[in-house]
């Protein structure tokens, strides 16, 4: 058994995580951030929970562009394709669910 609290979890660097589990290929990591991530499509669908923060995600749907902010307790679904890409506004705490490998 393990805590984890994401409201003070800090990493070395931008996007640094610490993996939490791993169930049969799907990996939930706590990550933290404060500075963008890049556009790119997963392998697979993905789950981004917003712990602690404020995150503006912005995602590509039939090639128009559109943007979200996230703040704490929102949770984003990226589909098979979705592309996106995360901005934190200042730091962020972010569970992700994917699978294990993916971008």
């Amino acid at each position: 058994m393990k805590i984890f609290r994401g409201s003070t979890f800090k990493a070395d660097r931008p996007w640094g995580a610490t993996d939490i589990a791993n169930m049969g290929g799907i990996t939930t990591r706590l990550h933290w951030t404060d500075a963008p991530y890049k556009w790119h499509v997963n392998d697979g669908e993905e789950v981004f929970a917003v712990l602690d923060g404020r995150v503006e995600m912005r995602y590509r749907e039939a090639g128009v562009e559109h943007s979200t902010l996230l703040e704490t307790g929102d949770v984003f679904y990226a589909a098979v394709g979705t592309e996106h890409v995360a901005h934190p506004v200042g730091e962020a705490r972010i569970l992700v669910v994917e699978r294990e490998g993916s971008v």
